[in-house]
């Protein structure tokens, strides 16, 4: 049991990544502030960060609601003293062609998944101003660089995001503000979205393997809000890889995600048909889907890429190492065969 008194804010913290995230500020002894819609599923998360040894206070809030979450940082400040974290994670999507997605339900992703995000960030701020001092991590996606088929409302909001953020920092940078912000861009991740987004596809939606699980994630995020001073950070090899590939040969992976990116995203079973859909309303208000999807037996709960991001000065040290070994080799070769 950690002793850690910061506050800590968590958005969409009600499953994945998010709750992940607030369990292990919670097994640091932080004040996490819960925020989210379900009610069985905020219930169930504040449980888990007690247990862990944190303080949770769990506030029901949608983010797509600018003076709702205003409101709650309001009362966060007044009620329980000033945040030193704000973490945004909040999404909802819809798995379908665009074609096939109605203009309310894109607007409704967008005001979630990206606006959600704007507006946690502007409550958060409203308050580190005065101050100077304060965190905000964004939690991102490799679809915030790369677009796949059958997430056009998703990758749109990452997106939007990235830039967003961009934005934002440069803006603290100019005023030399002590206020950071970074982001981490995650992999597929196996969270409780796949059985509860709205899907218009005939199989069962799942993330694009190799997938990892919520705490993986969660490990980034603490990692980035110890460290904020780095704009960004890459979680799982497939990440790196997905925006290297698009950086370098985006046309080549056009052709691949057009080959391969409808079957990749569902499992050999077809969808539910009682599949409950948490874009308008949340589907944890009765029942805790918990921090973890129905991928375990195909997730991996580590990441040797995460911890080359996380190390970059040993790993830059052991090549300087490794280059020098090599050199000094070929040099007493060399002699040796004189």
């Amino acid at each position: 049991m950690g002793t850690d008194q910061r506050i800590i804010v968590v958005t969409g913290s009600t499953g994945g990544i998010g709750r992940a995230t607030a369990v292990a500020f919670g097994r640091q002894g932080a004040t996490v502030v819960l925020l989210a819609r379900g009610e069985a599923g905020l219930a169930g998360a504040a449980a888990d960060v007690e247990r862990a040894g944190g303080r949770a206070v769990a506030i029901p809030v949608d983010m797509a609601d600018h003076a709702a979450v205003q409101a709650a940082a309001d009362r966060v400040e007044n009620e329980l003293g000033p945040i030193d974290v704000w973490v945004n994670v909040a999404f909802t999507s819809v798995f379908s062609r665009f074609d096939q997605i109605t203009p309310e339900e894109f607007k409704r992703v967008t005001e979630v998944s990206y606006l959600g995000y704007v507006y946690g960030t502007m409550a958060a701020l409203s308050h580190m101003r005065p101050r100077d001092r304060g965190t905000i991590v964004q939690v991102g996606s490799a679809l915030a660089y790369r677009g796949i088929p059958l997430q056009s409302a998703y990758c749109g909001a990452k997106h939007a995001i990235q830039g967003f953020n961009e934005s934002l920092r440069t803006e603290l940078m100019h005023e030399h503000s002590r206020i950071h912000t970074t982001m981490v861009q995650m992999p597929a991740v196996n969270t409780p979205q796949f059985s509860w987004v709205l899907s218009r596809l005939p199989r069962q939606a799942q993330p694009v393997p190799p997938i990892y699980q919520p705490e993986v994630a969660a490990d980034a995020v603490l990692f980035a809000a110890a460290h904020p001073q780095r704009r960004e950070y890459w979680v799982g090899g497939s990440t790196a890889a997905t925006l290297i590939a698009n950086a370098v040969v985006p046309g080549l992976l056009d052709r691949y995600l057009a080959k391969t990116g409808f079957s990749s995203q569902q499992a050999p079973d077809p969808k539910p048909a009682d599949q409950p859909a948490n874009l308008w309303e949340p589907a944890d208000s009765e029942r805790d889907f918990g921090t973890h999807g129905i991928f375990d037996a195909r997730s991996t709960s580590r990441s040797h890429q995460l911890w080359g991001s996380q190390h970059h000065g040993a790993m830059v040290a052991a090549a300087g190492a490794l280059l020098g070994v090599s050199i000094t080799a070929r040099i007493l070769s060399r002699k040796g065969s004189r």
